[in-house]
């Protein structure tokens, strides 16, 4: 075989391929596949799993529904005594709810690898991705303080009464008379719903088990969503109606609902994600 004697398809050896090598971009990491053609059943199923978690960790997860009841029944409370500092709490809710969830993710993950539900071991196991889940977090901060602030604008056209109350508010929602503003609020807050949904179905397992940083857990996130649009709107039209009923009929049902959505959600996320 003879030997180029064109340069550039000589093969570089020694330090010249350290330096090239140096120089070359790096490639991009690869997509993190999503699962398709999940039953629209599939919701279901990660239910009935999630309980199966709830009672094999002992019902660890109770102790973070009690969070999640105490944090609404909070933010009820200063509603209706200072509105003024709702808007901080509801912030400060959306702020740590990715942390206070991955303890849940971390209590289905413990039994998935065949290890003792420790609770104390999920309460910190978010220091394995702090910058990513932090970073979500705040995405998430910012998305709600930018919907409150549109939903006050919307109130304050609409309202007769100086501010609100809880009570009032929620008369004026559901009176015929308001029906055209109902409507606007509503299409309004399902773009935002709809937004915090998509970018959020697995992306906070997705960090804590696989360490992916924030922007490559919200893509792998929408296009679950997009892949399996049924069973995925599904699941959250359920999340709506078990958490919403909870918060209608009383706070202390988040001391069960808010664990089984919690363990559900790994369930979920191990479905969606290959």
């Amino acid at each position: 075989m003879t030997e180029t004697n064109d340069p550039s398809m000589r093969a570089v050896d020694g330090p010249q391929a350290g330096r090239a090598s140096e120089t070359a971009p790096a490639a991009a990491p690869p997509a993190i596949p999503v699962a398709s053609g999940l039953p629209l059943t599939a919701p279901f199923d990660w239910l009935a799993a999630g309980w199966q978690d709830f009672r094999a960790t002992g019902f660890r997860g109770a102790f973070y529904g009690l969070v999640f009841a105490l944090m609404g029944l909070a933010i009820f409370m200063i509603y209706e005594t200072r509105w003024q500092l709702t808007m901080g709490l509801t912030a400060g809710f959306f702020l740590l709810g990715p942390f206070v969830c991955t303890g849940l993710y971390e209590l289905s993950r413990q039994r998935e690898r065949g290890e003792a539900p420790s609770l104390p071991a999920s309460m910190t196991c978010w220091k394995r991705n702090l910058g990513a889940i932090g970073f979500f977090a705040a995405i998430l901060t910012f998305l709600m303080i930018v919907w409150a602030r549109v939903s006050v604008v919307l109130f304050a056209l609409a309202s007769t009464t100086e501010f609100p109350t809880m009570h009032s508010m929620i008369g004026q929602i559901v009176s015929p008379t308001n029906l055209e503003f109902l409507l606007l609020w509503t299409a309004v807050g399902f773009v935002f719903a709809s937004l915090v949904f998509a970018i959020s179905v697995v992306s906070v397992p997705l960090m804590l088990d696989r360490r992916s940083d924030t922007m490559m857990a919200i893509f792998s996130s929408a296009r679950a969503l997009a892949t399996n649009p049924g069973p995925v709107y599904l699941w959250a039209l359920l999340i709506v109606a078990i958490i919403g009923a909870s918060l209608l009929l009383w706070f202390g049902l988040l001391i069960v609902t808010a664990p089984l959505i919690g363990h559900a959600t790994w369930h979920a996320y191990r479905a969606l994600i290959r």
